[in-house]
């Protein structure tokens, strides 16, 4: 089932992004911006974790969890192990919801409107597996280029 395979690029991915920021020689770096480069590593973390946990834990599975988006791109400085632990919360958060789709609700609406459409929610979830593999190339070029 598609369900299946999104679960599994969308823990894949998410435990890429952990590497990622392990990689970091420097915990600071994390968070520069230079030049061209509007959005941190942590923010862009910070931004797919809230990302994920609104349009699959909050909409499909019911967990409460209340988005504040524009924290996403203003908090700094959050320590590297409280960024991997909210990682890691989001892989089990995505484990469980989408182990509980069924065939009839990923082929069914969305619950929400997007971007002002009615979309399938496997569409939106197709969505939001390629939005966290986007970010997850932009950390990986971030590292390399800011990491001295």
């Amino acid at each position: 089932m598609l369900t299946d395979t999104l679960k599994t690029l969308f823990i894949r991915d998410l435990e890429k992004l952990k590497e990622e920021l392990e990689l970091y020689s420097n915990e600071g770096n994390i968070w520069i911006v230079d030049k061209a480069i509007p959005n941190s590593a942590g923010n862009l973390t910070l931004h797919l974790v809230g990302n994920l946990n609104t349009y699959i834990g909050a909409v499909l599975g019911n967990t409460g969890y209340i988005r504040n988006r524009p924290e996403e791109f203003s908090l700094k400085y959050i320590p590297r192990q409280e960024l991997i632990s909210k990682l890691e919360s989001t892989i089990s958060m995505i484990g469980t919801v989408l182990s509980n789709i069924t065939e009839e609700q990923i082929t069914a609406e969305y619950p929400q409107l997007i971007n002002d459409q009615k979309v399938s929610t496997e569409y939106f979830l197709t969505h939001l597996a390629t939005h966290l593999s986007y970010h997850l190339g932009q950390v990986n070029y971030h590292r390399r280029l800011l990491d001295n």
